[in-house]
């Protein structure tokens, strides 16, 4: 009898643990409801709320995919993270499972900070936030959504230029995996390197 209570006595325990990783009092995604895209009933994304615990994948400065000139003193890093569960499928298969979540966040640069006297470090100011979707439900099964100050993902709608040059060049699966330096070894060691992304690399070759 005493070890059946026991077992029941850690089984309310597992089940308040796990309720608990699934969502907070306040009602931000949490834990296990983190790793998966929940929509509301206008489509609109719901934002990750600890999405800097997921895997921090690369940081680039002030790229653009056209030749512009850069404003003096205005430089903005861009950092991507995306879910643990769709790195882990990635690392085993070199593709994005359905449900991927990416998050980039694009912050100010800044100079002279603290002790620093050379090159620059990222400051506090966030000039904004967007997240890209592996869904099948979406249209080509890929989505791009604005985050807005109220902390939803808004939709970006086709044929925005976003989509547009991820199709056209993106590594791997409308994702530039040629910028994630953990991840490239892995897509070339299981051959899911995209057509584009191949063609690409033999004019950028061609060229130097």
């Amino acid at each position: 009898m005493l070890a059946v209570n026991k077992f029941a006595i850690t089984s309310v325990v597992a089940l308040l643990v796990l309720t608990g990783a699934a969502a907070n009092e306040n009602g931000t995604l949490t834990s296990i409801e983190e790793d998966t895209p929940r929509y509301d009933a206008a489509g609109d994304l719901q934002v990750p709320g600890r999405f800097r615990e997921w895997v921090f994948l690369s940081s680039g400065v002030d790229m653009d995919y056209k030749p512009i000139a850069v404003a003096a003193g205005h430089s903005t890093f861009e950092n991507v993270f995306v879910n643990p569960g769709s790195y882990r499928s990635f690392l085993q298969s070199g593709t994005w499972p359905d449900k991927t979540m990416f998050m980039l966040e694009m912050r100010a640069a800044a100079r002279a900070t603290s002790i620093n006297k050379n090159g620059q470090t990222q400051s506090e100011q966030v000039l904004g936030r967007e997240l890209h979707v592996k869904d099948a439900r979406l249209d080509g099964g890929w989505g791009f959504f604005a985050v807005v100050d109220s902390g939803i993902g808004k939709p970006i709608k086709r044929p925005a230029e976003c989509y547009v040059c991820h199709e056209a060049h993106a590594a791997v699966d409308t994702t530039f995996v040629q910028f994630y330096p953990t991840l490239l070894p892995v897509a070339k060691a299981k051959g899911t390197l995209s057509p584009a992304y191949l063609r690409d690399e033999k004019v950028t070759g061609a060229a130097q």
